[in-house]
């Protein structure tokens, strides 16, 4: 029984009052496929991989803290951002919160 899913995920940025655009200046890095071997790792397991990746990268540059990102994830391949199957958003902390 083959219990293989595939999420297509892509991470966006927030771009002022046009919404959201493809992250980074190589766009094409933050966008993929992961597939999953286990029918219990659904798109909350898929995301974590790709946040794990992003804080990674912003570790390795030397990057304070976590930028504003927005991850889509979509059941086997890439559709309208407005029709995705799961989304989780990325926020650093506000002074606000801190306070």
């Amino acid at each position: 029984m083959n219990t293989e899913t595939d999420w297509a995920y892509r991470v966006f940025e927030p771009h002022g009052s046009e919404g959201w655009r493809p992250y980074g200046s190589d766009a094409e890095r933050w966008q993929g496929t992961i597939t999953t071997d286990d029918a219990n790792e659904g798109p909350q397991y898929a995301a974590a991989l790709v946040v794990a990746d992003l804080l990674t990268e912003w570790e390795m540059r030397g990057l304070p803290r976590a930028r504003h990102v927005r991850v889509i994830l979509w059941h086997d391949e890439e559709r309208d951002p407005e029709d995705p199957d799961f989304i989780v958003d990325v926020r650093p902390p506000s002074d606000i919160d801190s306070a």
